[in-house]
Parts: structure tokens; sequence; C-alpha cells
């Protein structure tokens, strides 16, 4: 098996050398980590990338603490134009799996569609790959080796599921040591997540934009309800999504 490892905030973020320890106790024969050079969040399946004499900018550069033989790399892209590239021999054979993260701070709720962590994971699964988001519920994590000892149960899970077509695993830690962590549960995707923007207008027609802690209390069975409770929670999204039986406007002429 050959991994992938990325993630939206960056190449210096400890979370990469998390994942890639996880894939290499589940067994991965190769595990290289290409990340963006700078933060990313929020970019969710952007194809943006920074270009010299039309030349993705790439530099081979050392992640903190990865495990031995594992390169890495700092591209100038959001994380899903990585996954893309990936895809198609970027970064040598096309990958099998794809992890992403693990993120600081949760991706719940239906704002995953804003995350370049899940956004990573969702490129990669329209290229045939499978993908696994993960993150951490807070924004200056600790416990690491929580969100390692997860990732590495899900990777075993995976590996009995080998066909899991267009789907992305979305799995969220408490910031926890792992003995306080509740377990896991499968869990739907809250209204929003755990993030709530408001938006406020000001004077001369200009827009202010305000966030704040979504506490989920309101939607207590959801992945960010299960979460601020303490429960680690695990989601199968995918995408693109369509509606195959949906009643829309055809017409068997044309239109004159």
């Amino acid at each position: 098996m050959r991994v992938l490892v990325t993630n939206d905030d960056g190449i210096e973020s400890p979370g990469l050398a998390v994942l890639a320890r996880a894939a290499l106790d589940a067994g991965a024969d190769e595990v290289v980590v290409a990340a963006p050079a700078r933060d990313s969040s929020g970019a969710s399946a952007s194809l943006l990338g920074a270009e010299q004499d039309g030349r993705l900018l790439v530099e081979r550069t050392d992640a903190p603490d990865l495990p031995d033989g594992v390169t890495s790399y700092a591209v100038r892209a959001a994380p899903a134009l990585i996954a893309f590239v990936a895809a198609h021999g970027g970064f040598g054979p096309k990958p099998d799996l794809v992890l992403s993260g693990v993120n600081r701070g949760a991706n719940t709720g239906h704002a995953v569609l804003h995350s370049g962590t899940v956004g990573a994971a969702l490129s990669a699964a329209t290229h045939g790959i499978r993908g696994v988001a993960v993150s951490l519920a807070d924004a200056r994590p600790q416990h690491w080796d929580t969100a390692g000892l997860y990732t590495r149960h899900v990777l075993d899970w995976l590996a009995d599921r080998p066909h899991l077509p267009d789907r992305v695993v979305n799995l969220n830690v408490p910031d926890r040591p792992a003995a306080e962590v509740r377990g896991l549960r499968k869990a739907p995707l809250a209204a929003f997540g755990a993030v709530q923007a408001r938006v406020h207008e000001v004077e001369h027609g200009n827009l202010m934009l305000t966030y704040a802690e979504h506490g989920g209390s309101q939607e207590p069975d959801t992945d960010a309800g299960l979460l601020l409770r303490g429960w680690a929670t695990v989601t199968l999204v995918h995408a693109p999504a369509f509606d195959a039986d949906a009643d829309l406007p055809e017409r068997d002429a044309p239109l004159l």
C-alpha cells in the first residue's frame, strides 16, 4: 500500500508525522508527505496553486518529526490540488490512500464543505483513491497521539473494505488523553459544524464577519454534538453527489 499524507495546516504541522506513523504501523509499504507550503485552511476542494514558468512550485522539505524513510515536499498549492497531482503521478506512483490532517480543530457538520482537510480526501476519492480526513477538536491540540490511535483503528477497518468508491472517512477526535475519550461513534453531519459565522453589515456597504464556537447542544446525536460530549466520531461522506431521481425540466424538442 502506498500512502500520500497531506493537510491544510501546512508543512510545519506535527499532524503530518502522526498520520505518517499511523500509515506505517498499519503496514504501508511507502509513505510520502506533500503538504501546502503555507496554511491553506478553508481551501475546500480548490485547485489553486502557484506556478513559475508553467511549473507548480514544489520544494523538498523535511517536515517535523517524520519517521525515517518518509520523503516530504512543501507545495505552493491547496491540498486538493496536491491530491489531484498525486493521482496523476506527481509524487511518484499513484497512491492507494490519501491521509489528510491531522487538522488543528474539528471538521464537523455541513461546514466540511469548506474544509481543506476534507477537500483533499474528496479530491483523491474522485480519482479512485481512498481518503481519510482526520481532525483534533482544538485549535491548539495537545494530544496528537490520541488522533494517531484512532486513525490506526480506522485504517484497520479500511483494510477489510478495499472497495469504498467515491467515499471519504471523516474522523474527528477529542483533544484528550486516549483514556478520557469515551469511544468511537458513527455520526451524521451536524447542521453546520464547530464554528458558526455571522454577517454584520457596517457603514458604507462593507460587511464584517464574526466567528464563534457552536456548541452543538441542540444536535446531541450529530458529529458535532457527540464530539462535544467526548466521543470520537466517524462519518462517511462523498462527492460529487447528485440526485439521479430528481424531477427536472427536461424537453424533447428545441427551445424556440
